[in-house]
């Protein structure tokens, strides 16, 4: 008997269940890449390694099968072990840092001189588009952050202060010669200072919005937060027992879970639904069009960083479920 193999074009269309699953990277089925920037091989005081959720984030490995594909960001988590950093460089596009766990110092340079700032827990900086910029672990404990390109498919970095061409102290220093660092001040007066100072989120310090829907936000990237042209980024507060109807927008967004667990759900165009739970560090994306919701049905209150891939304030009209 002669047995007949279904072409991919006859194979059934996937499930909404497989849809949303193949939509959703789970933090303790993932691994970190600690060869995820061959520019890094050969220099142990750059080692750091990425899991990568949306897209490549910066690393050449585009085409990881484990990865969700991207559309106008990418998402990946760094690790970053006490005293390494990360060499002087620029992107074409603003890319955000959001430290989750330790003390990250960043740095951004100018003609020699680099403003250094020290982010802790849930703070965040948007890097500005070709300013060069680095980042090193001065801490006692290693940092774990995410950090989102706001493209789909970002150019590789272009190195200013790498130690394959600068001398070793002066690119841990990003390349400032001694007395050529000033940490960021309001008070200071260098241009690159006023710029960073407009591109940093204290979380402790940014205003909290509660929404008619019960869920509190607080902005880091759009209007009431640093301003871009490419995406929009808040932190979400999600109180237990809170949830929003079924909506959609035009382009995707996903929820990287920060704290407690958030269920998300998906509609189908035949009003099929189907819902997952999130745990900490797990990420949903969420394509243009589709309907969904997020609710809080757990134990404690959650906290999840929404990244949205268009620009500008909120456009979608909350209700509550």
């Amino acid at each position: 008997m002669n047995v007949i193999t279904p072409t991919v074009a006859e194979a059934a269309p996937a499930s909404l269940q497989q849809q949303m699953q193949a939509h959703i990277g789970r933090h303790a089925q993932k691994s970190f890449d600690w060869d995820a920037f061959p520019s890094n091989r050969g220099y142990p005081e750059l080692a750091r390694a990425q899991m990568r959720y949306i897209g490549a984030g910066g690393s050449p490995k585009v085409g990881d099968t484990a990865t969700m594909k991207p559309d106008h960001f990418t998402l990946s988590l760094i690790h970053k072990p006490v005293g390494n950093y990360a060499a002087c460089h620029a992107h074409e596009i603003e890319e955000s840092f959001l430290i989750l766990d330790g003390v990250l110092t960043v740095g951004w340079e100018q003609e020699g001189q680099v403003i250094e700032v020290k982010l802790g827990p849930k703070d965040m900086i948007l890097n500005a588009r070709d300013v060069p910029h680095g980042f090193r672990n001065d801490g006692v404990v290693p940092v774990l952050m995410s950090i989102s390109v706001d493209v789909g498919a970002p150019l590789p970095p272009r190195y200013v202060y790498h130690p394959k061409n600068t001398e070793a102290a002066l690119a841990r220093a990003f390349g400032a010669q001694p007395g050529k660092t000033e940490a960021l001040s309001a008070a200071g007066t260098h241009p690159l200072q006023q710029l960073m100072a407009h591109h940093v989120i204290r979380f402790s310090e940014q205003p909290i919005e509660w929404h008619p829907a019960g869920f509190s936000r607080k902005v880091y990237v759009g209007e009431g937060g640093v301003q871009s042209t490419t995406a929009h980024k808040d932190m979400i507060g999600i109180p237990r027992g809170v949830g929003v109807k079924p909506y959609a927008r035009p382009v995707e967004d996903a929820f990287l879970v920060i704290e407690g667990v958030v269920t998300v759900g998906w509609e189908g165009d035949d009003g099929e639904v189907v819902e997952a739970k999130l745990g900490p560090l797990d990420v949903v994306k969420t394509p243009a069009g589709r309907r969904h919701w997020f609710r809080n049905d757990d134990m404690s209150d959650a906290q999840m960083f929404m990244v949205v891939g268009e620009p500008g304030a909120e456009t979608v009209q909350f209700e509550a479920a």
